[in-house]
Parts: structure tokens; sequence; C-alpha cells
């Protein structure tokens, strides 16, 4: 009579040799769909709070117009007063109407028509100042204007 011997079989151990390739897949992934931000701020502002705030729906095609006085690193080269930042730059009024028909050229025709100017102005700036960005606005033909606020605590 033959005896089978019974023998312990141990689980293999988890191969990993493939998880660095997905993990670099993974991140890749993450780094082609994530927008970051890519205005440096040059304005302090102060956000005025509102009682009527939603959210937009989609900010590729938004563009932030920053309104207030110069941020802490940059007091000494701007000085005091009131600055337009337009994205990343700063612009005087009359300069505008020019930059935004810049940037509607740099963005894809389909997407062209939902162009919204997000104006986010400090609370103590001159309503003047906020008029003349407007009207450049218009001349720009960009009619699709937001103001951020912060909603008010109740």
């Amino acid at each position: 009579m033959s005896r089978f011997r019974r023998t312990r079989r141990e689980l293999p151990g988890l191969n990993t040799a493939a998880l660095p390739d997905l993990i670099f897949t993974v991140l890749f992934f993450f780094m082609i769909v994530t927008h970051m931000r890519d205005d440096n701020l040059r304005v302090h502002y102060q956000v005025p709070q509102g009682t009527e705030v939603e959210k937009l729906a989609r900010q590729s095609t938004v563009v932030n117009i920053y309104i207030g006085r110069a941020a802490e690193p940059y007091k000494s080269q701007m000085g005091e007063g009131t600055f337009i930042q337009l994205n990343n730059q700063i612009v005087r009024v009359d300069q505008i109407e020019r930059a935004i028909n810049a940037i509607r050229e740099q963005m894809p025709a389909e997407d062209r028509p939902r162009l919204t100017v997000s104006i986010r102005a400090d609370r103590d700036v001159r309503m003047g100042i906020i008029n003349d960005v407007k009207q450049a606005l218009v001349r720009a033909n960009a009619l699709k204007v937001n103001y951020s606020a912060n909603k008010v605590a109740e």
C-alpha cells in the first residue's frame, strides 16, 4: 500500500511588482484632471457678505478681477491706493477691455459665449471704481458678471 504524505501548503506572498505602476498611473490621472489655481494674489481684499450666494458651476470659463489694496509682500513695489488685478496682472481700467478680448481669444470657441467675469472687490472699495470696471466689461462685450461674497452667518 502506498502512502500519501500530506504536505502543508502555504499561501504565496502578494506580488507587489505592479504596484508602483498603478500608483503612478493614478497620480498621473489626478495631475491631468485637476485644475490648479493660476492667480498669484497681489491685491488684498475682504469679501463682503451676501444673502443670495450661489457657487459657479463651470470654473474654466471664469475670469477673476480682484479689486483692493496692495497685498503685504507687494506694498513696497506698488504703493498705496486701490489696484485692479485681472488674473495674474495688475491693470488699469483702460486695459481691461483689451485683456478680456485676449483671454476670450485663447478660449475654445464653444466656451466663449459662457465667459463669466467674477469681480472680487474689497468691501471698502469705492463704487466708482467698480462702475468703471463694469463699463470696461460692457465695452469688451463681457456681459455675464458675478460678484463674489461670503454667505451671511445666521
